[in-house]
């Protein structure tokens, strides 16, 4: 007789095959149905669209009144997915408290497409991946581009094909972290200093109302004496190194992105100091 976590899986896996989620597929790898693994793509008109994602994971005998262990082995280059672990941030993941029943596999490979197309910039576990999103998109997505193709190659690498019993055995390799490592830093086009990573990236904050400015300022780049406004509510508290260091920032990205007069914009920046 199988077990209530047995029964419940079967379940999740039809729910799968029912509703053929876009850019989701999953399957369980053992007789028990306790280890599954999964591709899931980025959405469409997001970052990380067209890029495809490899993940583990492991239920007990308790699902699902416990959430499953979820773990990349694609490990992104992403704000939300310790570097180490391949383990995403998502809350009722990370916190018993938090999960509920009514969650399915369906659930949780649908939020993890959400976090991975959409990362979440407060508080997060990956402070390189945050920096260079904020900074340049396009070497972001190359990084990972990198990451998801040296994945795909190890993988074909590794596998051994069917066996002569005609059973496909399968064969997962982890991107080690010092190849993961190895792979974004080479694609970078620039290196933060260990100045910038003490003042500003260990501010949470600072990554989430920089990346909030940037994105207001592609849609209304008119409105930029606003945000000079709202960077100096932000950063009032801050020392004034820091401070100069953010407006900065912002006059070099306006400058490049908009060609916004450079006097107009000193005198925005030195009014808000004065």
């Amino acid at each position: 007789m199988h077990s209530r976590a047995h029964i419940l899986l079967k379940r999740d896996l039809q729910e799968l095959k029912t509703n053929s989620y876009k850019g989701i597929s999953a399957f369980p790898v053992t007789d028990n149905m306790m280890e599954w693994e999964a591709s899931i793509e980025g959405l469409q008109n997001t970052i990380c669209e067209g890029l495809s994602y490899q993940v583990t994971i492991h239920f007990t005998s308790e699902y699902n009144f416990v959430p499953p262990t979820v773990k990349f082995i694609t490990i992104p280059f992403h704000p939300n997915v310790d570097t180490h672990s391949g383990q995403p941030c998502i809350d009722f993941l990370d916190n018993p408290k938090i999960w509920s029943t009514r969650y399915t596999l369906g659930s949780i490979l649908l939020a993890l497409q959400v976090m991975l197309s959409n990362p979440e910039l407060e508080n997060p576990v990956n402070l390189e991946a945050a920096k260079v999103l904020t900074s340049t998109e396009p070497t972001y997505r190359s990084i990972n581009l990198r990451l998801c193709e040296q994945s795909l190659s190890l993988r074909k690498e590794t596998s051994t094909g069917f066996q002569s019993s005609g059973k496909q055995s399968k064969f997962i390799k982890e991107v080690s972290f010092h190849n993961y490592y190895k792979t974004w830093i080479g694609i970078a086009t620039s290196k933060s200093s260990t100045h910038e990573k003490t003042l500003l990236l260990k501010r949470p904050t600072f990554i989430k109302e920089y990346y909030k400015l940037k994105t207001l300022g592609q849609k209304h780049p008119e409105n930029l004496n606003l945000k000079i406004w709202a960077a100096e509510k932000i950063f009032i508290k801050q020392s004034l190194k820091e401070y100069h260091y953010f407006l900065f920032s912002i006059k070099a990205h306006f400058e490049f992105r908009f060609g916004i007069n450079e006097t107009c914009l000193e005198y925005q920046v030195n009014f808000a100091l004065t």
